[in-house]
C-alpha cells in the first residue's frame, strides 16, 4: 500500500490532487454545494438544456410508459425502438448515411478506434486531443504520431515521412478542443487528407449545439449528447458500412448494457429543439476580450475560455478567490495540462449574461 500513499503524497504536495465535490442542487446556471449557492462556469451544459422545461416533461412521460433500464446490451434483448429513431435523427443531422449510439464519448472513441484500426495502419494525432482518443488508438495496436497541436506544416511533414509505409492512414483531431478553446483547421486537414489518402476521424463533442458541426465533414464523426444537448450517451455519424461492421467488433459497445431509453428519448427532443448556440458565442467573445484587456493571457476562441495562470499553486488560490466571491471555476492543471500551464476554463453558457461575466472579469482584476 505504500506505492498508493507515496503517489498521493506526490500529488497533495504538487497541488494536483484530484477530489470530487458533490453538487446537491442545480438551477438556471447555478450549483448547490455545501449549502452554498455558485455560478458554474464548470459546466458542459452550454445551452442549459439539462433544465428545460418541455425535455423534462416529454423524457417524464416516456419514463412513465417505458421505465428506466434498458436491461442488457443491445445484441441481446437491451435494443429498443428510441435507439434506431435517435440513430436515424442524428444521421440525418449530420448528413451521414448512418449511426450508432454509444454510452459516452469515451467508450464511443476507444471501441471505434480500437475497432477500426489495427497492426499496420498509422495514425497522426494531434497531440492535445482528449485521452479518450489516445487510448482508443492505444488499444488498436497502429503505430502513430502527435503532431503539434494545430500545426499543420508538422502534420504535413509526418504524412510525407511515414505515410507510404502503411495499410490505412487516419488523421484523429477534435473540433474545438476542450482545454483550449481554440477550432481545428478543417479545410487545411482535408487537404492533407486527401493529398495523403488518408481518413480523417473527428471528435466533435464540444461544438455540438454551439457551432455549426455540419461545416465540419469527415469520415468518422464522434459527438456527445452530454454536453450542450444536456442528455448523455455519444453517437457515431458514419456510413452503413462503417456501422456494421462497428457491430461486430467494437468491444464497448457489444459488451456494455445499452443507456436507459428514456436517456434515448431525452437525446431525441433535444436534437430537434436546441438553438441560441450563437448567442453564447458572442457572449464568449465579449469576456475574452475584456479579460484581455485587463492584461489576462486568454487563448482560444469559442465559449471554452482559458485564462492561462502558469504554476499550479496560483490557479488554485485564484480558484479558490473566485469560489468565495461565489464563482464556481475548478483550476485545470497537471496531469490534464501540461506543467506551468495549469489555468482557469470558464464555459459561458446560455445561464451568463454579460452583467455576470463584467462581474467576473471584475473579480480577477
Amino acid at each position: 500500500m505504500r506505492v498508493y500513499e507515496d503517489f498521493l503524497e506526490q500529488r497533495r504536495s504538487a497541488h494536483t490532487l484530484r477530489t470530487l465535490t458533490p453538487i446537491s442542487r442545480r438551477e438556471k446556471g447555478r450549483v448547490l454545494i455545501e449549502e452554498k449557492w455558485y455560478w458554474d462556469f464548470a459546466s458542459n451544459d452550454y445551452l442549459g438544456l439539462s433544465q428545460h422545461p418541455e425535455l423534462i416533461q416529454g423524457a417524464a412521460d416516456f419514463l412513465k410508459i417505458h421505465g428506466m433500464g434498458s436491461t442488457g446490451s443491445r445484441l441481446l434483448s437491451g435494443d429498443h425502438d428510441v435507439f434506431h429513431a435517435l440513430e436515424t435523427d442524428v444521421a440525418r443531422w449530420r448528413g451521414t448515411e448512418s449511426a450508432l449510439v454509444f454510452n459516452s464519448g469515451y467508450q464511443a472513441n476507444i471501441g471505434i478506434l480500437a475497432a477500426l484500426l489495427g497492426p499496420g495502419d498509422v495514425v497522426f494525432v494531434d497531440r492535445l486531443s482528449h485521452a479518450s482518443l489516445l487510448d482508443g488508438i492505444l488499444q488498436s495496436g497502429a503505430r502513430f504520431f502527435r503532431f503539434r497541436h494545430q500545426d499543420m506544416g508538422h502534420l504535413e511533414a509526418l504524412l510525407s515521412k511515414y505515410r507510404a509505409q502503411y495499410k490505412q492512414a487516419w488523421i484523429v483531431t477534435e473540433t474545438v478542443f476542450s482545454m483550449d478553446g481554440d477550432i481545428v483547421p478543417i479545410d487545411e486537414v482535408d487537404m492533407l487528407k486527401k493529398k495523403f489518402n488518408a481518413s480523417l476521424f473527428l471528435d466533435e463533442s464540444h461544438a455540438v449545439g454551439v457551432l455549426d458541426v455540419r461545416k465540419f465533414p469527415a469520415d468518422i464523426l464522434v459527438g456527445t449528447f452530454g454536453k450542450a444537448l444536456g442528455g448523455s450517451g455519444a453517437y457515431v455519424a458514419c456510413s452503413e458500412l462503417i456501422k456494421t461492421y462497428l457491430i461486430q467488433t467494437a468491444r464497448s459497445f457489444i459488451y456494455s448494457t445499452a443507456f436507459p431509453p428514456v436517456v434515448a428519448e431525452w437525446n431525441r427532443l433535444a436534437l430537434a429543439c436546441f438553438y441560441g448556440g450563437e448567442a453564447v458565442l458572442d457572449a464568449a467573445r465579449g469576456f475574452r476580450n475584456r479579460l484581455r484587456l485587463l492584461g489576462f493571457q486568454v487563448l482560444g476562441e469559442t465559449h471554452i475560455v482559458p485564462v492561462l495562470v502558469g504554476a499550479t499553486q496560483d490557479a488554485v488560490a485564484l480558484s479558490e478567490r473566485l469560489k468565495s466571491k461565489g464563482y464556481w471555476v475548478p483550476c485545470v492543471r497537471p496531469p490534464t495540462v501540461e506543467a506551468d500551464a495549469s489555468r482557469l476554463r470558464f464555459s459561458v453558457t446560455a445561464w451568463h449574461t454579460s452583467d455576470l461575466l463584467k462581474e467576473v472579469a471584475d473579480v480577477l482584476a
